[in-house]
């Protein structure tokens, strides 16, 4: 069976019903100590030796036109599909070492 995956946008979301507002009221209201934290296990130093920062993080794409030389096209080319995704990588690692070299 086939689902159909529905998203919505700030824009296109539907508006909160009464029945939505009075329930979200009614959980704001309680206090903290109502909270059942027993299906959450608590988060020992091991999971933050290991944690990884953005690892879900999925930015916007925007398409652009670029002009790059042909030598270095045919490179990128040569590695198999996906060069573009390559061209990306490449200009990220240089942002995150430029940002790195920034802060020290």
């Amino acid at each position: 069976m086939k689902e159909k995956i529905v998203s919505y946008t700030l824009e296109t979301l539907p508006p909160l019903t009464e029945k939505d507002k009075a329930e979200l009221a009614a959980l704001f209201a309680r206090p903290d100590s109502e909270i059942d934290y027993s299906d959450i296990p608590p988060l020992t130093e091991d999971f933050w030796q290991n944690a990884v920062r953005g690892r879900f993080y999925k930015p916007v794409k925007r398409q652009i036109t670029a002009r790059v030389d042909a030598d270095v096209l045919d490179w990128l080319k040569s590695q198999g599909k996906g060069y573009q995704t390559r061209v990306n990588a490449i200009l990220r690692d240089a942002m995150l070492r430029s940002l790195r070299q920034q802060k020290a």
